[in-house]
């Protein structure tokens, strides 16, 4: 197969540069006027980027009713306007340019190595300053009160339910725990900006994404104390949830394993020319792993619709960002990948919004991948089984805690608005509490899954091997009950 790929690869390129000098290609304009096909609905942020960007399809045949195209993108392209005074010199002599494949490479005389930073960081896209107020001139998307209303709810209960069930751990109820605490914008934001059949494969700290697309609390504490309504039968430790009805790929521990198969689940749904994307999320320490560059490596070159969304919350457990890379950040990590990227500030709830809807529009209507980079702070502990104040201030928690709470912030907006009140929030929080409460007692009281879900669902038959150590398992459950919980059905 891959053979066959590289093979086909080399002919579409050798032909289209024989159809190129032979004069086939059509005009620039005619693609525009073929491809360059908008929605009216797009939004002002959109139309900002494509007439940065732009984008123009290769191809020739282009009256053919077999049309043959090979997909390509102006910012997939070197920017010239860099080398301009080269560029025009290449223009009046050709031979002080390298033919290279992806474009013409001018020559210079001096020795010139690029930097390894620049002169200034990346800005930070910004809606809503610490207060809630709108940032003068701020361009973003337009939320409804209905839409408004809903974030705000669903922030509120994703940290109240953090809270409650971080304490059933520490009661000894659950094993394990993880919360979204500081976080809770870039989980409520990115889901509400996302649409329904676009396909999620998280990290671990994005359950809100679940609770948007209409997670029950139920399903949650099911999840969590393993029992037998458990969607993932009980088979994973707590948090790691999945819900094949709510497109929620499930949670796996090792870190960035989830990046690179994004890439091959997005490919398939351009294969399949599904108008949906897939979004990943990871941390930054994730960015660390080698598979996230060979994710972005390959969803470049595969023009792959997937949203990579980075909480770069300033912590890979214990270890701060200064120790894992000297880049400024992620954002910039894009552009060596040939990946269109934004920094985006993590804990403004309208800015995420605004970022995602319009890199999820990118990403569908031009098939390409979009990095976001979402700056905000990881206020809990990394989870109940680490305590963060062995290696970073108090002082520090308390001001991201206080200072720039997302659903503080969120919230000051939402009542200038007019659209909520003190009365309301009283009234959500009461209830959000009962509902949480209920459900754990129920989950606990629910009978956990039988021993034999242990060997089902790998293979359509179970094999020999299988087989036997299902037998062995029961003849040593029975020789020794006392060290098996009598609570799980033999």
């Amino acid at each position: 197969m891959a053979v066959w790929l590289v093979r086909s690869r080399t002919f579409v390129h050798s032909l289209s540069k024989k159809m190129g000098f032979l004069g086939v290609y059509p005009s620039r304009s005619s693609w525009d006027a073929s491809f360059m096909q908008y929605s009216s609905s797009s939004s002002a942020i959109l139309s900002l980027v494509d007439n940065r960007y732009g984008s123009r399809p290769y191809g020739f045949f282009d009256n053919s009713a077999t049309r043959f195209l090979v997909p390509r993108f102006k910012s997939t392209e070197p920017e010239r306007d860099l080398d301009s005074q080269h560029i025009k010199e290449d223009e009046e002599d050709h031979d002080q340019a390298l033919d290279f494949p992806g474009g013409k490479v001018p020559f210079t005389s001096e020795m010139s190595f690029i930097s390894e930073s620049g002169d200034k960081r990346v800005p930070c896209y910004r809606v809503l300053d610490d207060n809630g107020e709108p940032i003068v001139s701020s361009n973003f998307v337009q939320v409804s009160k209905e839409i408004a209303v809903k974030m705000y709810s669903d922030m509120v209960t994703l940290q109240m339910m953090d809270s409650i069930f971080y304490e059933a751990q520490r009661q000894g109820r659950i094993s394990f725990y993880l919360t979204t605490s500081g976080e809770e914008a870039i989980n409520i934001a990115s889901a509400a900006a996302l649409s329904a059949d676009d396909l999620v494969l998280p990290q671990y700290r994005e359950p809100g994404v679940l609770l948007w697309r209409g997670f029950t609390l139920q399903d949650f504490a099911n999840q969590c104390f393993g029992n037998k309504a458990d969607s993932g039968k009980a088979r994973q430790m707590p948090i790691h949830y999945v819900s094949k009805n709510h497109n929620y790929f499930a949670v796996s521990s090792p870190m960035a394993t989830q990046l690179p198969q994004a890439v091959g689940v997005a490919y398939s749904l351009k294969m399949d020319g599904k108008n949906a994307c897939v979004a990943t999320y990871f941390g930054d320490g994730g960015s660390s792993e080698g598979d996230f560059h060979a994710a972005l490596n390959f969803s470049a070159v595969l023009e792959a619709p997937v949203v990579f969304i980075c909480r770069n919350n300033g912590w890979a457990i214990s270890t701060p960002t200064e120790e894992q890379f000297r880049s400024d950040g992620l954002v910039v990590r894009g552009r060596a990948y040939g990946i269109r990227s934004i920094r985006v500030d993590g804990n403004d709830a309208l800015a995420v919004y605004s970022a995602i809807h319009a890199a999820r529009e990118m990403a569908v209507r031009e098939q390409r991948p979009i990095l976001v980079e979402a700056l905000t702070y990881r206020v809990g502990h990394h989870s109940t089984s680490d305590d963060s104040t062995k290696y970073r201030p108090l002082n520090e928690i308390e001001y991201w805690k206080l200072t720039r709470n997302p659903v503080n912030r969120f919230r000051k907006w939402v009542e200038k608005k007019g659209w909520w009140s003190d009365k309301d929030d009283s009234e959500l929080r009461g209830s959000i509490r009962k509902q949480i409460l209920q459900a754990i007692q129920i989950a606990e009281k629910t009978e956990k899954p039988p021993l034999a879900d242990m060997f089902s669902d790998v293979y359509d038959k179970q094999p020999s091997n299988l087989q036997e150590q299902e037998k062995l398992l029961r003849e040593t459950i029975k020789r020794h009950p006392q060290d098996y919980p009598s609570y799980v059905p033999v």
